[in-house]
Protein backbone atom coordinates (compact mmCIF):
# COMPACT_ATOMS: atom_id res chain seq x y z
CA UNK A 1 0.00 0.00 0.00
CA UNK A 2 1.00 3.33 -1.05
CA UNK A 3 1.39 6.20 1.73
CA UNK A 4 0.33 9.31 1.48
CA UNK A 5 3.10 11.77 1.45
CA UNK A 6 0.94 14.32 3.94
CA UNK A 7 1.22 11.35 6.94
CA UNK A 8 4.49 10.47 6.98
CA UNK A 9 6.21 12.40 9.99
CA UNK A 10 8.59 15.46 8.95
CA UNK A 11 11.03 13.65 10.90
CA UNK A 12 11.79 10.69 8.33
CA UNK A 13 13.15 11.43 4.80
CA UNK A 14 10.04 11.05 1.74
CA UNK A 15 10.36 10.77 -1.84
CA UNK A 16 8.76 13.68 -3.62
CA UNK A 17 6.22 11.15 -5.70
CA UNK A 18 4.92 7.89 -4.84
CA UNK A 19 6.71 5.33 -4.85
CA UNK A 20 4.85 3.51 -7.90
CA UNK A 21 6.00 6.86 -9.65
CA UNK A 22 9.54 6.42 -8.64
CA UNK A 23 12.22 6.54 -11.50
CA UNK A 24 13.67 2.81 -12.23
CA UNK A 25 17.13 2.88 -11.68
CA UNK A 26 18.97 1.96 -15.20
CA UNK A 27 22.54 2.51 -15.58
CA UNK A 28 22.46 3.36 -18.73
CA UNK A 29 24.67 6.30 -18.88
CA UNK A 30 27.79 5.02 -17.46
CA UNK A 31 27.62 2.32 -20.48
CA UNK A 32 27.03 5.09 -22.95
CA UNK A 33 29.66 6.11 -25.88
CA UNK A 34 31.08 9.38 -25.03
CA UNK A 35 29.07 12.31 -26.94
CA UNK A 36 31.41 14.11 -29.45
CA UNK A 37 31.15 18.10 -29.46
CA UNK A 38 29.11 19.48 -32.46
CA UNK A 39 32.17 19.79 -35.21
CA UNK A 40 30.93 23.19 -36.54
CA UNK A 41 32.13 24.94 -33.86
CA UNK A 42 36.06 23.22 -34.56
CA UNK A 43 35.86 23.29 -38.12
CA UNK A 44 36.17 26.77 -38.09
CA UNK A 45 39.80 26.74 -36.36
CA UNK A 46 41.08 25.44 -39.23
CA UNK A 47 40.10 28.22 -41.46
CA UNK A 48 41.77 30.72 -38.88
CA UNK A 49 45.07 28.65 -39.12
CA UNK A 50 45.39 29.31 -42.86
CA UNK A 51 44.52 32.95 -42.35
CA UNK A 52 46.95 33.25 -39.82
CA UNK A 53 49.36 31.88 -42.61
CA UNK A 54 48.23 33.61 -45.51
CA UNK A 55 46.81 36.56 -44.37
CA UNK A 56 46.74 38.30 -47.98
CA UNK A 57 44.80 35.24 -49.50
CA UNK A 58 41.36 35.20 -49.54
CA UNK A 59 39.67 32.28 -47.50
CA UNK A 60 36.18 30.86 -47.82
CA UNK A 61 33.77 28.95 -45.51
CA UNK A 62 32.02 26.54 -46.87
CA UNK A 63 30.75 24.65 -43.60
CA UNK A 64 28.41 27.56 -42.54
CA UNK A 65 24.92 26.46 -41.32
CA UNK A 66 24.59 30.05 -40.20
CA UNK A 67 22.92 32.47 -42.42
CA UNK A 68 23.28 35.30 -39.57
CA UNK A 69 27.20 35.00 -40.22
CA UNK A 70 27.36 34.36 -43.68
CA UNK A 71 24.80 36.39 -44.87
CA UNK A 72 23.24 39.58 -43.69
CA UNK A 73 21.00 38.09 -40.90
CA UNK A 74 18.19 39.74 -39.13
CA UNK A 75 17.53 43.28 -40.65
CA UNK A 76 18.15 45.45 -38.07
CA UNK A 77 14.52 47.33 -38.33
CA UNK A 78 13.09 44.04 -37.53
CA UNK A 79 15.16 43.94 -34.62
CA UNK A 80 14.34 47.76 -33.60
CA UNK A 81 10.67 46.35 -33.82
CA UNK A 82 11.36 43.65 -31.37
CA UNK A 83 12.84 45.68 -28.79
CA UNK A 84 9.42 47.68 -29.14
CA UNK A 85 7.37 45.06 -28.43
CA UNK A 86 9.76 43.85 -25.33
CA UNK A 87 9.56 47.37 -23.98
CA UNK A 88 5.69 46.56 -24.04
CA UNK A 89 5.75 43.11 -22.99
CA UNK A 90 8.12 43.86 -19.98
CA UNK A 91 10.45 41.48 -18.11
CA UNK A 92 8.79 39.63 -16.59
CA UNK A 93 7.99 35.79 -16.59
CA UNK A 94 5.75 34.94 -19.94
CA UNK A 95 4.16 31.15 -20.28
CA UNK A 96 6.45 28.53 -20.46
CA UNK A 97 4.64 28.14 -24.07
CA UNK A 98 4.95 31.43 -25.61
CA UNK A 99 3.22 34.97 -24.68
CA UNK A 100 -0.47 34.36 -26.16
CA UNK A 101 0.28 37.24 -28.78
CA UNK A 102 2.81 35.37 -30.36
CA UNK A 103 1.15 32.04 -30.35
CA UNK A 104 -2.22 33.88 -32.19
CA UNK A 105 -0.04 35.61 -34.49
CA UNK A 106 2.05 31.89 -35.99
CA UNK A 107 -1.14 30.59 -35.73
CA UNK A 108 -3.21 33.33 -38.04
CA UNK A 109 -0.74 35.29 -39.54
CA UNK A 110 2.13 32.42 -40.45
CA UNK A 111 0.73 29.44 -40.55
CA UNK A 112 -3.17 30.32 -41.59
CA UNK A 113 -4.58 27.66 -40.51
CA UNK A 114 -7.57 26.76 -42.29
CA UNK A 115 -11.06 26.43 -40.11
CA UNK A 116 -11.57 22.73 -41.16
CA UNK A 117 -8.03 21.81 -39.97
CA UNK A 118 -9.27 23.07 -36.68
CA UNK A 119 -5.46 23.93 -35.34
CA UNK A 120 -5.52 27.62 -33.68
CA UNK A 121 -3.04 29.45 -30.96
CA UNK A 122 -3.36 26.28 -28.63
CA UNK A 123 -1.50 23.80 -31.08
CA UNK A 124 1.72 26.15 -30.99
CA UNK A 125 4.64 26.18 -28.61
CA UNK A 126 7.14 28.07 -28.71
CA UNK A 127 11.10 27.18 -28.22
CA UNK A 128 14.56 28.81 -27.13
CA UNK A 129 15.46 27.65 -30.65
CA UNK A 130 15.35 24.32 -32.50
CA UNK A 131 17.58 22.29 -30.47
CA UNK A 132 15.42 23.20 -27.61
CA UNK A 133 12.70 22.48 -29.04
CA UNK A 134 14.01 18.80 -30.36
CA UNK A 135 15.05 17.74 -26.72
CA UNK A 136 11.52 18.64 -26.06
CA UNK A 137 10.17 16.70 -29.04
CA UNK A 138 12.12 13.73 -28.42
CA UNK A 139 10.68 13.63 -24.74
CA UNK A 140 7.65 14.28 -25.81
CA UNK A 141 7.54 10.77 -28.61
CA UNK A 142 9.21 8.83 -25.23
CA UNK A 143 6.44 9.73 -22.36
CA UNK A 144 3.72 9.89 -25.08
CA UNK A 145 4.72 7.44 -27.23
CA UNK A 146 6.38 3.97 -26.27
CA UNK A 147 6.39 5.32 -22.75
CA UNK A 148 9.69 3.93 -22.04
CA UNK A 149 13.82 4.63 -22.08
CA UNK A 150 15.83 2.97 -24.43
CA UNK A 151 13.19 2.82 -27.45
CA UNK A 152 14.36 4.44 -31.16
CA UNK A 153 14.32 7.62 -32.95
CA UNK A 154 14.33 6.31 -37.17
CA UNK A 155 15.93 8.83 -39.17
CA UNK A 156 17.94 8.97 -42.42
CA UNK A 157 20.74 7.22 -43.23
CA UNK A 158 23.00 10.10 -43.33
CA UNK A 159 20.87 12.48 -41.13
CA UNK A 160 22.60 15.89 -39.31
CA UNK A 161 24.56 15.43 -36.44
CA UNK A 162 22.36 16.18 -33.72
CA UNK A 163 19.81 14.33 -34.41
CA UNK A 164 22.48 11.18 -33.25
CA UNK A 165 23.41 12.60 -30.13
CA UNK A 166 20.61 15.06 -29.23
CA UNK A 167 18.46 12.10 -28.51
CA UNK A 168 20.29 9.46 -27.49
CA UNK A 169 21.70 11.57 -24.49
CA UNK A 170 17.92 12.05 -23.04
CA UNK A 171 17.95 8.18 -23.65
CA UNK A 172 16.72 6.87 -27.11
CA UNK A 173 18.24 4.89 -29.18
CA UNK A 174 19.08 6.18 -32.80
CA UNK A 175 18.53 3.65 -35.66
CA UNK A 176 19.60 4.48 -39.46
CA UNK A 177 16.58 3.58 -41.72
CA UNK A 178 18.01 1.92 -45.38
CA UNK A 179 19.11 4.59 -47.82
CA UNK A 180 21.22 4.54 -51.09
CA UNK A 181 23.86 7.00 -52.32
CA UNK A 182 21.93 7.28 -55.58
CA UNK A 183 18.66 8.50 -54.39
CA UNK A 184 20.32 10.73 -51.71
CA UNK A 185 19.43 8.27 -49.17
CA UNK A 186 15.54 8.86 -49.12
CA UNK A 187 13.67 7.11 -47.09
CA UNK A 188 11.61 4.61 -49.00
CA UNK A 189 8.29 2.89 -47.69
CA UNK A 190 10.28 -0.35 -47.92
CA UNK A 191 12.87 0.68 -46.07
CA UNK A 192 10.69 2.13 -42.80
CA UNK A 193 9.12 -1.49 -43.12
CA UNK A 194 12.60 -2.68 -42.93
CA UNK A 195 13.65 -0.80 -39.80
CA UNK A 196 10.65 -1.53 -37.69
CA UNK A 197 11.31 -5.25 -38.64
CA UNK A 198 14.60 -5.06 -37.64
CA UNK A 199 14.04 -2.98 -34.48
CA UNK A 200 11.06 -5.84 -33.53
CA UNK A 201 14.42 -8.85 -34.24
CA UNK A 202 17.46 -7.54 -33.20
CA UNK A 203 16.58 -4.19 -30.60
CA UNK A 204 15.94 -6.35 -27.71
CA UNK A 205 12.35 -5.36 -27.56
CA UNK A 206 13.07 -1.66 -28.41
CA UNK A 207 10.24 -0.88 -29.96
CA UNK A 208 10.25 3.05 -32.54
CA UNK A 209 8.94 5.94 -30.77
CA UNK A 210 9.20 8.79 -33.49
CA UNK A 211 10.26 9.06 -36.83
CA UNK A 212 11.85 12.58 -38.39
CA UNK A 213 11.34 13.61 -41.97
CA UNK A 214 13.47 16.88 -42.56
CA UNK A 215 12.94 18.18 -46.30
CA UNK A 216 15.11 20.62 -47.28
CA UNK A 217 17.52 18.07 -45.46
CA UNK A 218 20.66 18.72 -43.67
CA UNK A 219 23.02 17.39 -44.66
CA UNK A 220 21.97 16.35 -48.23
CA UNK A 221 19.97 19.16 -49.69
CA UNK A 222 17.45 16.62 -50.47
CA UNK A 223 14.36 18.14 -50.82
CA UNK A 224 10.61 15.68 -50.62
CA UNK A 225 7.49 16.71 -52.29
CA UNK A 226 4.67 17.40 -50.01
CA UNK A 227 2.64 13.98 -51.24
CA UNK A 228 6.03 12.45 -50.71
CA UNK A 229 6.51 13.30 -47.13
CA UNK A 230 3.01 12.49 -46.93
CA UNK A 231 3.30 9.54 -48.05
CA UNK A 232 6.30 8.44 -45.56
CA UNK A 233 4.23 9.63 -42.63
CA UNK A 234 1.23 7.46 -43.61
CA UNK A 235 3.70 4.35 -43.73
CA UNK A 236 5.02 5.25 -40.61
CA UNK A 237 2.03 5.37 -38.76
CA UNK A 238 0.48 2.25 -40.79
CA UNK A 239 3.32 0.18 -39.12
CA UNK A 240 2.40 1.78 -35.12
CA UNK A 241 5.12 4.09 -35.06
CA UNK A 242 3.53 7.33 -32.85
CA UNK A 243 5.13 10.34 -33.72
CA UNK A 244 6.69 11.24 -37.10
CA UNK A 245 8.65 14.80 -36.64
CA UNK A 246 8.52 17.30 -39.87
CA UNK A 247 11.61 19.16 -39.03
CA UNK A 248 10.94 21.95 -41.51
CA UNK A 249 13.65 24.43 -40.29
CA UNK A 250 15.35 25.28 -44.05
CA UNK A 251 11.03 25.01 -45.63
CA UNK A 252 11.32 28.95 -45.96
CA UNK A 253 14.17 28.97 -48.64
CA UNK A 254 13.22 27.77 -51.49
CA UNK A 255 12.88 28.58 -55.23
CA UNK A 256 8.90 27.81 -54.67
CA UNK A 257 6.24 28.16 -52.08
CA UNK A 258 7.13 26.96 -48.93
CA UNK A 259 5.70 24.22 -46.66
CA UNK A 260 1.79 23.91 -46.61
CA UNK A 261 0.97 22.49 -43.04
CA UNK A 262 -2.63 22.59 -44.20
CA UNK A 263 -2.11 20.40 -46.99
CA UNK A 264 0.10 18.46 -44.81
CA UNK A 265 -2.56 18.43 -41.85
CA UNK A 266 -6.07 17.85 -44.35
CA UNK A 267 -4.09 14.55 -45.55
CA UNK A 268 -4.57 12.60 -42.16
CA UNK A 269 -7.44 11.54 -40.24
CA UNK A 270 -7.79 13.33 -36.75
CA UNK A 271 -6.04 10.53 -34.72
CA UNK A 272 -3.25 10.13 -37.12
CA UNK A 273 -3.09 14.13 -36.90
CA UNK A 274 -2.31 14.34 -33.20
CA UNK A 275 0.84 12.08 -34.22
CA UNK A 276 2.23 14.46 -36.01
CA UNK A 277 4.79 17.35 -34.95
CA UNK A 278 6.15 20.34 -36.96
CA UNK A 279 9.22 22.21 -36.12
CA UNK A 280 9.80 25.35 -37.63
CA UNK A 281 11.61 28.78 -36.76
CA UNK A 282 13.87 31.82 -37.69
CA UNK A 283 17.34 30.08 -37.40
CA UNK A 284 17.71 29.41 -40.93
CA UNK A 285 14.99 31.21 -42.75
CA UNK A 286 15.91 34.74 -40.94
CA UNK A 287 19.64 34.42 -40.02
CA UNK A 288 18.38 34.74 -36.35
CA UNK A 289 21.05 31.46 -35.17
CA UNK A 290 21.85 33.61 -31.80
CA UNK A 291 18.18 35.09 -31.25
CA UNK A 292 16.91 31.30 -30.34
CA UNK A 293 13.24 31.41 -31.68
CA UNK A 294 11.32 28.11 -33.13
CA UNK A 295 8.42 27.29 -32.50
CA UNK A 296 6.25 23.40 -32.44
CA UNK A 297 3.00 22.45 -34.35
CA UNK A 298 1.42 19.93 -32.54
CA UNK A 299 -1.61 18.21 -30.63
CA UNK A 300 -2.93 20.05 -27.74
CA UNK A 301 -1.32 17.11 -25.69
CA UNK A 302 2.15 17.66 -27.16
CA UNK A 303 2.09 21.20 -26.65
CA UNK A 304 0.49 20.62 -22.60
CA UNK A 305 3.52 18.09 -22.70
CA UNK A 306 6.00 20.60 -23.58
CA UNK A 307 4.23 23.77 -21.53
CA UNK A 308 4.91 21.21 -18.49
CA UNK A 309 8.80 20.38 -19.16
CA UNK A 310 9.46 23.88 -19.91
CA UNK A 311 7.59 25.21 -16.91
CA UNK A 312 10.67 23.57 -14.95
CA UNK A 313 13.82 23.81 -17.71
CA UNK A 314 14.20 25.82 -20.26
CA UNK A 315 11.46 28.92 -21.28
CA UNK A 316 11.32 30.26 -24.23
CA UNK A 317 13.09 33.83 -24.24
CA UNK A 318 10.52 36.64 -25.65
CA UNK A 319 12.95 38.53 -27.72
CA UNK A 320 12.79 35.64 -29.95
CA UNK A 321 8.96 35.29 -30.10
CA UNK A 322 8.92 39.19 -30.65
CA UNK A 323 11.59 39.13 -34.08
CA UNK A 324 8.87 36.14 -35.35
CA UNK A 325 5.91 38.62 -34.42
CA UNK A 326 7.74 41.57 -36.22
CA UNK A 327 8.60 39.71 -39.37
CA UNK A 328 4.84 38.26 -39.47
CA UNK A 329 3.51 42.22 -39.27
CA UNK A 330 5.33 42.69 -42.87
CA UNK A 331 4.59 39.18 -44.06
CA UNK A 332 7.55 36.58 -43.57
CA UNK A 333 8.76 36.18 -47.28
CA UNK A 334 9.35 39.64 -47.50
CA UNK A 335 11.19 39.70 -44.18
CA UNK A 336 13.22 36.91 -45.01
CA UNK A 337 14.19 38.21 -48.36
CA UNK A 338 17.98 39.50 -47.73
CA UNK A 339 18.40 35.41 -46.91
CA UNK A 340 16.09 33.67 -49.08
CA UNK A 341 17.16 35.54 -52.34
CA UNK A 342 20.99 35.54 -52.41
CA UNK A 343 20.78 31.75 -50.94
CA UNK A 344 18.48 30.86 -53.99
CA UNK A 345 20.73 32.52 -56.26
CA UNK A 346 23.63 30.46 -54.85
CA UNK A 347 21.80 27.40 -55.45
CA UNK A 348 21.83 28.23 -58.93
CA UNK A 349 25.06 28.65 -59.23
CA UNK A 350 26.45 25.73 -57.81
CA UNK A 351 23.85 23.43 -59.52
CA UNK A 352 25.62 25.07 -63.29
CA UNK A 353 28.82 24.33 -61.43
CA UNK A 354 28.22 20.61 -60.52
CA UNK A 355 26.94 20.07 -64.00
CA UNK A 356 29.66 22.10 -65.68
CA UNK A 357 32.45 20.45 -63.67
CA UNK A 358 30.79 16.72 -64.03
CA UNK A 359 30.51 16.52 -60.11
CA UNK A 360 27.82 13.82 -58.59
CA UNK A 361 26.29 15.50 -56.01
CA UNK A 362 22.92 15.63 -54.30
CA UNK A 363 20.75 19.54 -54.88
CA UNK A 364 17.34 20.17 -54.01
CA UNK A 365 14.93 23.13 -54.92
CA UNK A 366 15.36 24.36 -50.98
CA UNK A 367 17.72 25.10 -48.03
CA UNK A 368 21.53 25.73 -48.58
CA UNK A 369 23.55 22.87 -48.56
CA UNK A 370 25.14 20.84 -51.74
CA UNK A 371 26.35 17.30 -50.64
CA UNK A 372 29.49 16.49 -53.13
CA UNK A 373 30.88 12.89 -53.43
CA UNK A 374 34.74 13.22 -53.42
CA UNK A 375 35.39 9.56 -53.53
CA UNK A 376 37.85 9.98 -56.88
CA UNK A 377 39.65 12.64 -55.30
CA UNK A 378 39.98 11.38 -51.93
CA UNK A 379 41.42 7.98 -53.95
CA UNK A 380 43.65 9.95 -55.98
CA UNK A 381 45.03 11.69 -52.98
CA UNK A 382 45.13 8.63 -50.79
CA UNK A 383 42.94 10.12 -48.31
CA UNK A 384 41.66 8.32 -45.38
CA UNK A 385 38.19 9.91 -45.62
CA UNK A 386 36.39 13.17 -45.92
CA UNK A 387 37.79 14.29 -42.60
CA UNK A 388 41.35 13.96 -44.07
CA UNK A 389 40.19 15.68 -47.60
CA UNK A 390 38.37 19.25 -44.93
CA UNK A 391 41.37 19.42 -43.11
CA UNK A 392 43.87 19.20 -46.43
CA UNK A 393 41.66 21.95 -48.01
CA UNK A 394 41.34 24.19 -45.00
CA UNK A 395 45.07 24.14 -44.62
CA UNK A 396 46.13 24.58 -48.33
CA UNK A 397 43.14 25.89 -50.51
CA UNK A 398 41.80 28.06 -47.39
CA UNK A 399 38.51 26.43 -47.85
CA UNK A 400 36.21 24.75 -45.21
CA UNK A 401 33.48 22.37 -45.74
CA UNK A 402 31.59 19.74 -43.52
CA UNK A 403 32.99 16.51 -43.92
CA UNK A 404 30.28 13.66 -44.49
CA UNK A 405 32.21 11.50 -41.98
CA UNK A 406 30.74 13.49 -39.37
CA UNK A 407 26.90 12.61 -39.98
CA UNK A 408 27.54 8.63 -40.97
CA UNK A 409 29.96 5.39 -42.60
CA UNK A 410 27.39 6.05 -45.19
CA UNK A 411 28.60 9.53 -46.14
CA UNK A 412 32.22 9.45 -45.66
CA UNK A 413 33.58 10.51 -48.91
CA UNK A 414 31.28 13.11 -49.21
CA UNK A 415 31.07 16.44 -48.08
CA UNK A 416 28.60 19.26 -47.36
CA UNK A 417 28.93 22.53 -48.80
CA UNK A 418 27.04 24.89 -47.41
CA UNK A 419 26.12 28.30 -50.35
CA UNK A 420 24.66 30.69 -47.65
CA UNK A 421 26.24 32.84 -49.40
CA UNK A 422 26.62 36.16 -51.43
CA UNK A 423 26.51 34.43 -54.80
CA UNK A 424 29.85 35.87 -55.82
CA UNK A 425 30.95 34.35 -52.47
CA UNK A 426 29.62 30.99 -53.46
CA UNK A 427 31.13 31.17 -57.15
CA UNK A 428 35.02 31.73 -55.73
CA UNK A 429 34.07 29.14 -52.86
CA UNK A 430 33.02 26.94 -55.43
CA UNK A 431 36.46 27.75 -57.80
CA UNK A 432 38.84 27.39 -54.77
CA UNK A 433 37.02 23.58 -54.11
CA UNK A 434 37.73 22.91 -57.66
CA UNK A 435 41.01 23.84 -57.72
CA UNK A 436 41.37 21.59 -54.46
CA UNK A 437 39.95 18.46 -55.96
CA UNK A 438 42.10 19.05 -59.24
CA UNK A 439 45.48 19.11 -56.73
CA UNK A 440 44.84 16.00 -56.14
Amino acid sequence: MTQSLASVSLESPVFSVPHQALVPVNGYPSAQVDIPQSRMFIIKKLLAAFREKHPDTPAYDASQGDGGASLPGVPHHLLERALELLKQNGTAYDPPTGTLAFRKATAEQYWQFSAEIGYNAENIAATDGGRDALLKIYQAMTALGTGRIGDVLLVSRVPWISYLWGPYGLGMNVLLAPGVEADGWEYTEEGIAASVAYCAKHGGGRRIAGMVITSPDNPTGRTLSMDRQIALAQKAFSLGIPFVLFDWIYHQIAEGEPADINALLSAFSPADRARIIVLDGLTKSLGASNIRAAHVVASKQVVEFIASRSSHGVMPNFFGQAVAQAAYEIGFRKAAASIIEPTNASRAIVRDFIRAKGYRAVIGDGGYYAFIDCTEAIQRGNLADSVALVEYMAANFGLTAIAGSYFSEAGKNWIRFSYALPPEITAKALERFDEAMRSL
